[in-house]
């Protein structure tokens, strides 16, 4: 009997020990899919701020959290099943959904160099009226419109992110897959919002430490900081943007049986490597990123170039039946 109890007690310690180990399988799985995604999710970080603009302060956290909940709805009702399913029956889809989102990427970093661009002439020509009338018009803002935006964008964001992040487990069981997709979609959701609700809240704390006279050189400084901050992110998230798309669609023309592309770059690599020494590593690293950036910048601009007058049709065509 008590031989029996004993075994009993061995098994539910190596049982005990097998659940530790692949919570720490998971974990790690998790982290390291996590870090691969690592340009988008800085993307996202940088991109969804500027939903909040023009809203008043009281507004700024609930409406982070409905963006948040809907990134959740996004990565677990729509986007896991699909590339789960994808994943484990027609897995060149994933990679072909993977190109479409570098070219999404892409098109998105060019075209957002192309509005700063036109936006800055525009802004030089117009009269103090007009700049007036823009005031005017950004404080009306339809927070429910928003969300559904912020939304939408994060659709295209989160599955980028999830994908990439299936990439890197992909040889894992289907049901550890499962798992750490679902780790990583509220932990990459988490870390995104979180970050965002931080940033946005940064001037507001800044006021309160002038109010308050607690430390007012500090807030007098966070409140003179943020405008910059949240430029340096926005810079941030469209350099994200074209060196992310550049680099998927690089490396997975490459899977799909194209890779001259990804070789030539990978030659390029190896050679900044071999002729730097001890920075050989960070070099290569900096030139397969510069590389793949001006592939997302020269693919964004011809598709920026196709788009952009297709876009303009359609809005003069709803204009005239409007």
């Amino acid at each position: 009997m008590a031989g029996g109890l004993f075994a009993l007690l061995d098994d539910v310690a190596a049982l005990a020990r097998m659940a530790a180990a692949s919570v720490d399988d998971v974990a790690a799985a998790a982290g390291k899919a996590s870090t691969q995604a690592v340009g988008v999710v800085v993307d996202d970080t940088a991109v969804t701020p500027r939903y909040v603009q023009g809203l008043a302060a009281e507004r700024e956290l609930p409406i982070i959290a409905k963006i948040a909940k809907g990134s959740i709805r996004n990565k677990l009702l729509i986007i896991l099943p699909v590339i789960l399913v994808l994943s484990q029956f027609l897995p060149i889809a994933v990679t072909i959904l993977l190109i479409l989102g570098g070219l999404y990427l892409s098109y998105e970093g060019a075209e957002k160099i192309h509005h700063a661009l036109a936006h800055r002439r525009a802004h030089r020509e117009e009269t103090p009226a007009e700049h007036l009338a823009e005031d005017v018009a950004t404080e009306s803002v339809d927070e429910n419109k928003v969300i559904a935006e912020a939304v939408r964008t994060d659709l295209i964001l989160s599955t980028e992110i999830m994908v990439i992040s299936l990439q890197t487990v992909d040889h894992e069981p289907f049901l550890t897959r499962t798992i750490v997709l679902i780790v990583v979609a509220f932990l990459i959701t988490a870390l995104v919002y979180g970050v965002v609700a931080l940033i946005v809240k940064m001037d507001d704390v800044g006021l309160h430490l002038v109010e308050s006279g607690k430390n007012e050189k500090l807030g007098r400084g966070l409140v003179a900081a943020m405008p910059k901050v949240m430029s340096f992110l926005s810079t941030l998230g469209v350099v994200a943007m074209l060196w992310v798309g550049g680099h998927i669609l690089l490396a997975n023309s490459a899977e799909l049986g194209w890779h001259a592309p990804y070789d030539a770059v990978h030659h390029v690599e190896h050679a900044v490597a071999d002729a730097t020494g001890a920075l050989g590593g960070v070099l290569a690293w900096l030139t397969n990123t510069l590389i793949s950036a001006i592939v997302g910048v020269l693919v964004g601009l011809v598709l920026v170039a196709l788009v952009t007058p297709a876009l303009a049709r359609r809005s003069g065509e709803v204009a005239a039946a409007h």
